[in-house]
This record gives structure tokens, C-alpha cells and sequence, in this order.
């Protein structure tokens, strides 16, 4: 049985400054955030994690691609701050690294190691950089028995960011790992005139926002913050606040804010993240509401008040699929939508896995116990000229012969190549393989 576990994450800024080496006296303009990276650093050495994920935006950064370091020995200087003797070394988590890429691969997100002849060709530098070696020269000052995996943030889309944390959530869970998350990064640089970026008018008010964000763990609020937004700011921290809340998504969180100074223009926010265990997300609450109701007081579900605006403006088609034991129990779900928002898409389609799935009796109350339900979002159906075009992993797939439809969901257990995927679909709609039929593909949002 698999343990693993992102214990708890932080939010550190990394300005060498702090260190008493390199700011000779300087730091003491920094005193509340020298303070709180001097806690954190303690919290974490009680905490005894396994491994350290650090993502930092100072790391070999690509706009396609989440580059992650492969080193077996990751190590690193303050050489370019004046202090080579400042040195840190810590041995690569490459297992769980590598089960990172594979979470990533398996949804299409591009992500891996690099070899030798195209990291000197990009001109990537494999030693830790500033945005590692700070914060890590606080927690190692307190504790050192750990391995590290170090990433970049790359410029991508907010959501793509947050999806790759997902990716890392689920590396971790399906390890044994004992793990702290570090999200570096410091906020604004345009604080004032004199700040390393010349004062940005929108500074104050976006580091301000961060900490509102964080204080409420708003996520969407936090993805709703354009990339103009960002550079607008002046900041290096958001992506990586993104990356380390999708590693803790369906997690119910407790947040702590430690401090935020920002004497040098440069915004420095210190804060911790309690990890408190599985939540499941809003989408899986209102099937199991939903079929709790109807199961226990065969009734209909009342939309519940706690359901976000998000639910009730959007339309999608939904697949609502239950297993006890490992094993199916039921699984019905609308291509397209059939109803008036996505809300209401679940509850139907909930009761009818519930009740209504053929190759199954209607679930009863005894089964309401540890049933486990996963909600998949369906994205917009794109007609396929070529098999090639698929993939089992990342596509699900229609099938259509006239009225007849068969539509299979992407990454299944057992459905291993494309052409199984297809025979399934087939089967499903009542058309052989003999017969004319064309094929479209779409992804999904699973939810768990």
C-alpha cells in the first residue's frame, strides 16, 4: 500500500541578501523574512521529509517544455554573488522524478530530463541556482537527511502549470515518500523607482493579491491571473505558487503566512501550507451527494448552495463512473450536453450510473460505503482522417455509423494500443469492423 504524501509546502523567497556572508549587515533590512525562512527551515527539519521538491523559477527554464534535473548529485555555490566557499550538495530523488515524467507523459504534458549534447546546446547550467540554493541553505542548516528534485517553471499556461503539479501530486502518492514542497520565488520587483525592475504602478496591488490568494487558498483566482498580469508586476513567484497547489490539489489546507517585506523594491512573501489530507474535489461531492441521495431517500438532489458560479455557466457533456473494490459498478455519461448547465449534467448523469447502468442491479445502501467515483469533464469532440492521430492515453474516441454511436474514455485499465481502444468503441455501438464508420477524439478532466 503506497504512503506517500506531500506533508506540507512553502512559499520562500530567495534574495542571497539574507545570507550574513553575502549581505554583511544588510540582512537586518530583511529581518522579519530572515526570521520567518529561520522557521520554516525548523518546521521542516520536525517534519523530516524524505525528499525536497523545489521548483524556482531561476531554473533552466523552456517555454514548451518542464525540464527537469537528472544529475545524481545536484549541487551548487554563491560563487556569482562573491562566495564560492557557500557550497550545498544533495543527492537527485530520481525514482520519484522519473515516475513525475511518467505522470506527465500520460497526459500529454511535455516533460523529462535532457541529454548531455541538448543541454550544451541550450546552454543549460545543471547547478543548483539562486532560486534553489537560498532557501535550501536555510533548511539545510537544520536538516539534511533528504534527496532533492529541483524544477523549472516554465512560461506556459497557467493551467498547463497547475496540471504538471497535479502530475507531481499523483508521483508522490503512488510512492513512498515522505515529501516538502518548496515553491521558490520572490513577488513584484517594481516596489519603487529604485526597485531592480523601476516601480511597476501595479506592484503593491498584485502582491497583495498573492497574499490574499494564499490566505484564502482562492486557486481560481489565482489561474485567473493572466500572463500581462505577471509581467506587468514584475514578478518570478507566481508559477511556482501554481506549480506547488496543483502538487496539493483535492487536499484540504491550512495556510499560514509567516511574513511579507519589501524593503529593496522586491516583495518578499514567506508562507507555509498544512497538508491535512485527501479532500475530493467539488465535482466528485455532488455525484456522491447525488447518489447518496437518491439511493438512501430516492429523491432527486437539490442543487447544493456550495456549488461555484463555474458550475452553473458552464455546459459540457460528463461520464459519472463507480467502482467498489477496484472493480466497476457502473459508469453512464452524455457525449455532448444534455442539460442546462454542468451542474445538473452530474446529478443525471450520477443517478443513472447509480441506477440505470444495464450491466449492473441499482446500487444499495450497503454499497454507499467506499464507493469510489470519478467525474470526467468531456472535452469538444474533433473529427480524426488517421489512426495516428490517437493516443489511449490522452484521447478518448467516438466511433459512428449513422444513429449509431460508441464512445470509449481515454487511459483505461486494460486498454493498451489504439486499435483495442477502436474494437471496444465498436462493440459498443453495434457496428462490425467491416462496416464504414468515422472516427473523432477528445480529451477529458478527470476528477477524482
Amino acid at each position: 500500500m503506497y504512503m506517500g504524501k506531500i506533508i506540507s509546502a512553502y512559499i520562500m523567497p530567495h534574495p542571497p541578501v539574507l545570507l550574513p556572508q553575502i549581505g554583511a549587515g544588510r540582512e537586518m533590512d530583511v529581518k522579519n523574512t530572515l526570521s520567518s525562512m529561520e522557521q520554516m527551515a525548523k518546521e521542516i527539519a520536525k517534519i523530516k521529509p524524505t525528499t525536497i521538491i523545489l521548483s524556482s523559477p531561476h531554473a533552466p527554464c523552456f517555454r514548451d517544455f518542464f525540464y527537469i534535473n537528472r544529475t545524481k548529485k545536484l549541487s551548487g555555490s554563491f560563487a556569482g554573488f562573491g562566495h564560492p566557499e557557500l557550497k550545498l550538495i544533495f543527492e537527485n530523488s530520481l525514482q520519484l522524478a522519473e515516475n513525475i515524467i511518467r505522470q506527465a507523459d500520460r497526459i500529454g504534458l511535455p516533460a523529462g530530463f535532457l541529454d548531455y549534447e541538448t543541454r550544451q546546446r541550450f546552454d543549460v547550467n545543471d547547478q543548483l541556482d539562486h532560486g534553489a540554493m537560498v532557501p535550501l541553505w536555510f533548511i539545510n542548516r537544520e536538516y539534511r537527511q533528504f534527496k532533492l528534485i529541483l524544477l523549472s517553471t516554465p512560461f506556459m499556461e497557467s493551467q498547463n502549470i497547475y496540471q504538471f503539479g497535479q502530475c507531481i501530486g499523483d508521483a508522490v502518492e503512488s510512492s513512498s515518500e515522505r515529501v516538502v514542497y518548496i515553491a521558490s520565488g520572490d513577488m513584484s520587483h517594481g516596489l519603487t523607482h529604485d526597485a531592480p525592475a523601476g516601480y511597476r504602478e501595479s506592484g503593491s496591488d498584485y502582491d497583495a493579491q498573492i497574499r490574499r490568494i494564499v490566505e484564502a487558498e482562492d486557486v481560481h483566482a489565482l489561474l485567473s491571473i493572466s500572463a500581462d498580469e505577471m509581467e506587468q508586476a514584475a514578478e518570478c513567484g507566481t508559477r511556482s505558487i501554481i506549480m506547488m497547489y496543483g502538487a496539493l490539489k483535492n487536499n484540504l489546507l491550512e495556510s499560514r503566512l509567516y511574513s511579507y517585506e519589501g524593503p529593496f523594491g522586491v516583495g518578499y512573501l514567506c508562507a507555509g501550507i498544512q497538508n491535512l489530507g485527501r479532500q475530493e474535489s467539488e465535482y466528485v461531492r455532488l455525484a456522491r451527494e447525488t447518489i447518496n441521495e437518491k439511493i438512501l431517500y430516492n429523491q432527486r438532489l437539490l442543487l447544493p448552495n456550495w456549488v461555484s458560479e463555474d458550475f452553473l455557466h458552464k455546459q459540457a457533456g460528463v461520464f459519472v463512473s463507480l467502482k467498489r473494490n477496484g472493480q466497476l459498478r457502473g459508469c453512464i455519461g452524455t457525449i455532448s450536453p444534455t442539460m442546462k448547465n454542468l451542474a445538473e449534467e452530474i446529478i443525471q448523469n450520477a443517478i443513472s450510473a447509480a441506477t440505470q447502468d444495464p450491466r449492473f442491479p441499482p446500487l444499495s445502501s450497503s454499497e454507499l460505503d467506499g464507493l469510489e467515483i470519478s467525474v470526467d469533464v468531456i472535452g469538444k469532440a474533433e473529427p480524426v482522417l488517421d489512426k495516428s492521430e490517437l493516443d489511449v492515453k490522452k484521447y478518448g474516441v467516438i466511433v459512428s455509423n449513422g444513429y449509431r454511436r460508441g464512445l470509449l474514455l481515454p487511459d483505461l485499465e486494460g486498454v493498451e494500443n489504439v486499435q483495442q481502444q477502436i474494437s471496444i468503441a465498436l462493440q459498443k455501438a453495434g457496428i462490425l469492423p467491416s462496416e464504414a464508420y468515422s472516427l473523432e477524439r477528445f480529451e477529458v478532466i478527470r476528477h477524482h
